[in-house]
């Protein structure tokens, strides 16, 4: 191989694995690579005002794609900005790669101007974190950072490229990472034990996440469920894992009080886990929420999560995919579908107004990204997730990833309409990523849900007073987000974007409308108080 700059030579090994867009904001110990980037016609570089923006978008690309998606950060401030994000992708194990320029090895000993331990801030909220100290290896370590993020449990991985390293020559080859495969299945010995646990079930319960959605198993789980016989309760799930109006879906058990997972695994005589650990909450419990004698058998690829927290009878670290497709062919015929509960009542509010609308002009292909929160109920009770790869919910508990997620979404799927709720407080964190879709036309809509305040603290305060016996009184003033008011449309407007205030149901038909037909991006703003 010729020698060549390694800062050019790291693009020939972006394009070997596949990758043609960098998300990210520019610095000065950065200029080198992206004064090159310049010059290749076939890279495109997408512009955020901020790192968590960045960071937002690329999580919806590589969340869309099921690929790496590459960020471009600023060294030790723009990491530290975008450290939120990453716990987000970590918690979520989004495959990103990203990287962050420093001044250079020659200069470690100065202790100069924004000179940090870069490694050290990423290793908490990445899967992987290195420093190349070698223009013989630059390459290399790329290809380690693409595998390692893409290897299935996936997650971030972060890489900090020196200037003076990416300066020198280097002759090394760029040729494409090697991703592992993980479509493991258990030896049949294994699969029988396991299935042995399942048929003796007599009032089983299903608890899945993410890990079926990575796989691609909801065909399958949904079949060993109606083996079974078994409610399916999802567990920190962020993308679908089962057709939400399927016969035995009970809904999610929630992300911040044990006492939701308990009541759905109280009764259960085997419980068995997918993609998943237990529990993922907030405030879980510190003891066992099953029942005494309960049998838990654990599926999943991250090893790590399997009885994390609680012991398992059987514990298979494998590909759920294959898993639950041997252990149904193990249980026989599906038994009888239950009846559906009656759909609740829908309300009256302008969630479900505005939903409704939605949900008679939506086309085929709608895709939703869902960071309403508190507003979710609605919106899921008019448009059900019922296919992989069109719901994408906000995980990891980091706010804002509503609007950049959408965006990222879109730029990975352009030929499908992509509409991204978020809240009034969520959005003020990444708001100027919608100057990003203004300025690469990005077609995303986005619909802010304002109730004028932090209304998840609320619910989650009376939960508070609940368990204590505390009596209820006015919520902490740091919760209201009405003064001064946001103007939604306004700020939209000056970052490029057009939009309309919705406050009234005389206007929901019209704004939906007028959203799905702008030929770029454009924002609703939801009164739902």
């Amino acid at each position: 191989m010729s020698s060549r700059p390694a800062k050019r030579a790291v693009f020939e090994q972006f394009a070997a694995d596949g990758i043609s867009v960098m998300f990210g904001n520019p610095g000065t110990v950065e200029q080198g690579f992206l004064d090159v980037l310049e010059e290749l016609p076939d890279f495109r570089y997408v512009l955020a005002l901020q790192e968590s923006a960045a960071l937002g978008i690329a999580d919806g690309y590589a969340r869309a794609t099921a690929g790496p998606a590459l960020v471009q950060l600023h060294t030790g401030v723009g990491l530290g900005n975008g450290v939120g994000m990453l716990y987000q992708a970590k918690r979520g194990h989004s495959p990103l790669v990203v990287i962050a320029g420093e001044a250079g090895v020659r200069y470690e000993a100065m202790d100069g101007q924004m000179a940090v331990d870069l490694v050290a801030m990423a290793t908490p909220v990445t899967k992987y974190a290195t420093r190349v100290t070698h223009p013989g290896s630059v390459l290399r370590v790329l290809r380690r950072a693409v595998k390692t993020a893409m290897t299935p449990p996936r997650g971030p991985v972060f890489v900090a490229l020196p200037m003076d390293v990416l300066d020198a020559e280097t002759d090394e080859p760029a040729l494409p990472s090697t991703i592992p495969s993980r479509a493991t299945v258990p030896v049949p010995e294994e699969l029988d034990r396991a299935a042995a646990v399942l048929r003796a079930a007599r009032r089983p319960v299903v608890l899945a996440g993410d890990g079926v959605a990575v796989s691609g198993a909801q065909p399958e789980l949904a079949a060993l469920a109606e083996a079974l016989g078994a409610p399916v309760w999802t567990v920190n799930c962020s993308e679908l894992v089962i057709d939400t109006t399927h016969p035995l879906h009970r809904g999610d058990l929630g992300h911040m009080f044990g006492e939701h997972s308990a009541a759905a695994v109280a009764d259960a005589d085997v419980v068995l886990v997918v993609g998943t650990y237990l529990f993922p909450e907030v405030f879980p419990l510190l003891r066992s929420p099953f029942a005494e004698g309960c049998r838990i058998v654990h599926v999943d690829l991250d090893d790590y999560e399997i009885a994390k927290n609680f012991p398992a009878e059987v514990a298979l670290a494998a590909d759920p995919k294959p898993t639950l497709a041997a252990l149904a062919a193990r249980l026989g015929p599906a038994r009888p579908l239950p009846g559906r509960a009656p759909a609740e009542p829908y309300g009256a509010g302008m969630m479900d107004l505005f939903a409704a609308e939605l949900a008679r002009r939506a086309p085929a292909d709608l895709v939703l990204f869902d960071e309403a929160l508190t507003a979710s109920p609605a919106l899921l009770r008019h448009l059900p997730p019922r296919r992989p790869g069109f719901y994408f919910q906000t995980r990891g508990g980091s706010l804002g990833v509503g609007v950049p997620g959408a965006i990222g979404i879109k730029l990975a799927r352009p030929g499908s309409e992509v509409v991204g709720f978020t809240g009034d407080g969520g959005s003020m964190y990444t708001i100027q990523a919608l100057w990003s879709a203004a300025r690469y036309g990005v077609a995303a809509r986005f619909v802010i849900c304002d109730n004028r305040r932090y209304q998840l603290l609320d619910d989650n305060l009376e939960q508070y007073w609940r368990e204590r016996g505390i009596a209820s009184h006015p919520h902490p003033e740091g919760f209201d987000l009405a003064h001064p008011e946001i103007d939604f449309v306004r700020l939209a407007r000056s970052l490029g974007v057009p939009g309309v205030k919705v406050s009234k149901p005389a206007q929901v038909e019209s704004a939906v409308g007028r959203m799905l037909a702008e030929p770029g991006p454009f924002l609703v703003h939801l009164m739902t108080t």
